[in-house]
This record gives structure tokens, C-alpha cells and sequence, in this order.
């Protein structure tokens, strides 16, 4: 049982069928993640824009999109129509995670529709002093029903958030902890053994600049990908090319 709460016979059959399509949507194939915090050039203090940043990868086949802020969950399942991965990034004194991190995020993106609430399920200290595992058991007592998505960063973490209960595992926090592997692009190595090991699905994210990178990520055996920043942060695409120039240009 992996320390879990039973769900009643109604809502586990619910939870299952959902989860059971969102995963037939999604396998095989690229989430496009649209996001825009605050300091970012997409980020629109006023309302939010990131609906067309959806709006484009859905007409580009994306089966799902990934999103944080409740405004953005909101306004790309009303323009989309697309299952929606949401989550909440704020950071709170005493927290070194900062998705979706206190049961205030979770309650909102229940509240706002979220088809699956992804979370930080890094070992990394918590502002409340709990550890990642009695997090994890309060919202499954509260939300028995919803299906989770871990960000974690190394295999153990991978294996202990399934041991928890979760219902997907995402490589998001790999090169983003001190202790993974800082690695320029994807961590294939972490996609492959958690595919192989973990008794869930698991989607592969983090750094996959190009095509290429996409296609090997799904070699590796994961069910799925997430592509972000290479797609919809034009600063950051700006950036690398600029980068590349640099490097490549005469002292």
C-alpha cells in the first residue's frame, strides 16, 4: 500500500478512467509547456497571454499542455480544451522548493480544473518542517481522487515518490538540485532507469533543446515528454542562438 489512502469503489473507478485517458493522449508523444512567471517577457502583469502560446502548440498536435499559475490553467483549458498539467510556482521563506510546494497550491489548481497537479518531490528542506512523504500522504487524504505528477531530480527520489503513492513521475528537477547531475541536456540516464524501474509512467523533461534531443528522450523508454523552453520562451531561444554566435566568433 506504500502508506496511501484507499479512495471509495466510485472515485477510484473516476480516477482510474481519467488517468487511464489521459495516458493513452499523452503516450508516445510531446507536452508543450507554456509558462510565464513574473521577470519573464511573456508575463503579463494584467492578465494572461500564455493562452496563445497554447494555442499554437495545440494546433501543432500537442495531446496536453504543462502550465503554472491558476490564470494560465484556467484560460489555456478554455482555449484549448487540452488536459492541462498545472502547477504553482512561488517561493516561500524556509522552502528550497518552490512547484507547487503547500496544500494552498494544491487546493487552487483542484479548484481551477487541473486535469493532473504536478509538484516538487525533491528530498530538499521544507518550510513546515515536514519531510516530501508526509506531504504527499496529506494530500492523498484530502484529494484521494486527483492524479499527482512528482518532479523529482534523482532516482531515489523517482522511487521513493511512487512508493508514495503518486501517479506519474516527471525528470523536471534533474540539473535543478545541488546534488543531480548538472548536465547540459537531458538526463537520459535518470529517464531510462526510472522507465525501467518505477511501476508508473514516466515523462520525460529538462533541457531538450532540439528535435533530436526529443527523439532520444522517447528511445529511452519514458511515456511520455515535456518540451518548455526551447518552444515557448523566446528569451531563452533568443539567448542560445545568440550564445552560439558568440563562441563561434573571432576574439
Amino acid at each position: 500500500m506504500h502508506g496511501t489512502v484507499e479512495c471509495g469503489e466510485e472515485q477510484c473507478m473516476e480516477k482510474s478512467k481519467a488517468l487511464h485517458d489521459f495516458l493513452e493522449k499523452i503516450h508516445g508523444r510531446m507536452i508543450i509547456s507554456c509558462q510565464a512567471v513574473p521577470g519573464e517577457p511573456l508575463y503579463v502583469e494584467e492578465q494572461s497571454v500564455m493562452y496563445l502560446m497554447a494555442r499554437a502548440a495545440a494546433r501543432a498536435g500537442a495531446p496536453a499542455i504543462r502550465t503554472s499559475s491558476i490564470r494560465d490553467v484556467v484560460a489555456i483549458k478554455k482555449e484549448t480544451g487540452l488536459p492541462v498539467i498545472g502547477l504553482v510556482k512561488v517561493q516561500y521563506e524556509g522552502y528550497e522548493s518552490y512547484i507547487t510546494p503547500t496544500m494552498k497550491e494544491v487546493d487552487d489548481l483542484v479548484a481551477a480544473g487541473s486535469d493532473v497537479v504536478a509538484l516538487d518531490c525533491t528530498m530538499r528542506k521544507r518550510g513546515d518542517g515536514r519531510s516530501i512523504n508526509e506531504f504527499l500522504a496529506e494530500i492523498r487524504e484530502k484529494y484521494p481522487d486527483i492524479i499527482l505528477m512528482a518532479d523529482i531530480s534523482t532516482y531515489e527520489e523517482g522511487m521513493n515518490a511512487w512508493k508514495c503513492g503518486v501517479d506519474i513521475l516527471g525528470t523536471t528537477m534533474s540539473g535543478y538540485t545541488p546534488y543531480s547531475p548538472g548536465l547540459e541536456g537531458p538526463d537520459y540516464e535518470l529517464m531510462r532507469r526510472l522507465s525501467q524501474d518505477a511501476g508508473i509512467p514516466v515523462i520525460g523533461e529538462g533541457r531538450i533543446h532540439d528535435p533530436a534531443q526529443a527523439v532520444e528522450a522517447l528511445r529511452t523508454g519514458v511515456w511520455a515528454i515535456v518540451v518548455g523552453g526551447a518552444i515557448t520562451r523566446p528569451l531563452e531561444i533568443a539567448l542560445r542562438f545568440m550564445d552560439a554566435i558568440d563562441a563561434a566568433s573571432p576574439v
